[in-house]
């Protein structure tokens, strides 16, 4: 529905809530302070089509400002904040801004960015301002609380978390539809999947620059839902949220879970968490013995897609059909999947190969033909790089990503099957396992190791936690040795930066 409405019959009713400082937005500040940016944007020249940049925490103008963007025609690409100043420039240049939004929280990155950033028009800041920053507050305020004249659907164009490579913006064609008469699949899977209403209260433990938090945030304001956005995700506030404020969906990642499940039991199980409906995960492969326990705690009310930013299929599974496909993340209700092999051939089920989907919505890579020609299959297909296998029934099994596979004496071997066997050790907190060079098989498994506590870090621990790898695994998967790192290089949306780690060493050869 168009905020417009919403905010007519519900003008009280919170739209969003913000989980340290408790400010509530409701449907009413929503609508005019999103009209007033639309018209700020206007009055700053940009028509529909431009593009403007977000660089921010989680913070109480994040959801007004892309509702601004959503309804001016515009492109919105929402930035890590956690990125350096070159990663940051680099977006922020590619994607084309011609505004660039941050915040006084992050202050020093959006100076250093000045001269980084030459072709942008306006810059703006919200929570205060420095030296060349305008104040957003201050600019929006002189601005009528109605629609532009011209009102029209914007769209995020997001980019790539770059954990194999250079970020690359996901560009969609904008919907040729009127403001809040949005009808694209995510809108119907929100509702029929997972049962979206104006009574859904949503916690959204995530950074609100990744694609699913946003979106499904967005998504909830179009039902005219209640979010809950956590500024940052801690685990036990998520639980405490859950129950003070009788959240109904949540959204989560594999790491959120495993941080929740290593609460002391007389913490994780003293909240109230029986509101929840619908909790749904993403974003990286789950380890069935998490999945399985979560299962176990919060009931059937968990379910998982496999999706990505570039938008073309979505597959879903929930929680009787994962107890009876372990492992699974569920059937296409978007694109249909063929599984094929290096040279393009389809394979036979069961067997594992690189994942495509045929028929689903169109998608390029922004600035990159040559990434955007590699992402297609011969017959017209699209891949987002994972590998995987379908079983007799349809359901895929995600195996790794291509690109983080090891080649050991001529053996194919994934990764995250080890890293889903040690992560489950009492004294690791984060894993990562990737191939480093080996003189007489081209690699080796080597694993980097966050233990829980640092003082336990060793040749003991070492041992330990590959003997407890080798209880599950072949030999050949486990890691030949263990190193520890203070803490790994994961992106707030759970997915790790392996490169990083696995860069350092190979250039030691």
């Amino acid at each position: 529905m168009h905020l417009g409405n919403l905010a007519q019959q519900h003008p009280n009713k919170p739209a969003y809530i913000m989980a340290n400082s408790g400010e509530i937005v409701t449907y009413q500040q929503l609508d005019e302070r999103s009209c007033q940016g639309s018209q700020l944007f206007r009055s700053l020249g940009l028509q529909t089509g431009d593009h403007i940049a977000i660089l921010m925490e989680n913070n109480a103008r994040f959801l007004e400002i892309c509702n601004a963007a959503a309804r001016s025609g515009l492109f919105y690409t929402a930035i890590s904040s956690r990125l350096t100043v070159a990663e940051a420039a680099y977006i922020v240049n590619d994607c084309g801004a011609r505004l660039f939004i941050g915040s006084k929280a992050k202050a020093a990155l959006a100076e250093d960015m000045l001269k980084q950033m030459p072709a942008v028009e306006h810059k703006l800041m919200v929570d205060g301002t420095v030296p060349d920053y305008k104040s957003y507050e201050t600019l929006r305020d002189r601005m009528v609380k109605r629609p532009v004249d011209d009102e029209a659907c914007g769209v995020d164009m997001l980019y790539s978390s770059g954990t194999t490579g250079q970020p690359k913006g996901v560009k969609i064609p904008l919907p040729d539809i009127a403001v809040g008469e949005e009808s694209s699949a995510l809108v119907m899977l929100a509702k029929g999947l997972y049962g979206f209403s104006g009574e859904t209260v949503y916690l959204s433990p995530a950074p609100l620059y990744h694609a699913a938090p946003l979106r499904y945030n967005m998504v909830n304001l179009l039902f005219g839902g209640t979010s809950v956005v956590m500024e940052d995700f801690d685990a036990e506030q998520a639980l405490q949220l859950i129950e003070s404020y009788k959240i109904t969906h949540s959204q989560w990642v594999p790491t959120m879970f495993i941080k929740m499940l290593k609460l002391p039991e007389s913490v994780r199980l003293h909240c109230d968490i029986s509101s929840l409906q619908t909790a749904i995960h993403a974003a990286a492969p789950c380890p069935v013995e998490v999945k399985q326990r979560m299962i176990d705690w919060w009931g059937p009310v968990i379910h998982e897609y496999y999706a990505g930013s570039e938008g073309n299929g979505f597959c879903a599974i929930d929680s009787a059909e994962w107890l009876s496909h372990r492992g699974s993340v569920g059937r296409a209700l978007v694109g249909v999947i063929h599984i094929c092999d290096d040279v393009g051939n389809e394979v036979a089920v069961g067997e594992s190969g690189t994942i495509f989907f045929a028929d689903g919505p169109t998608f390029e890579y922004h600035n990159d033909a040559d990434k955007t020609q590699s992402s297609k299959h011969p017959n017209g297909w699209t891949t987002l790089g994972d590998i995987g296998r379908l079983d007799e029934d349809g359901f895929l099994y995600l195996t790794d990503r291509k690109a983080f596979m090891i080649i050991s004496g001529g053996v194919n071997i994934y990764p995250q099957e080890a890293e889903n066997r040690i992560i489950m050790h009492p004294a690791v907190a984060d894993v990562a396992v990737f191939g480093v060079p080996n003189s007489e098989f081209g690699e080796e498994v080597k694993a980097v190791v966050q233990p829980v506590q640092w003082d336990c870090a060793g040749p003991e621990l070492e041992q330990e936690l590959i003997g407890f790898c080798r209880e599950q695994l072949a030999d050949i998967k486990c890691p030949r040795s263990i190193d520890f790192d203070p803490e790994l290089p994961r992106h707030p949306t759970g997915k790790l930066y392996k490169r990083l780690l696995k860069d350092k060493y190979w250039r030691q050869d």
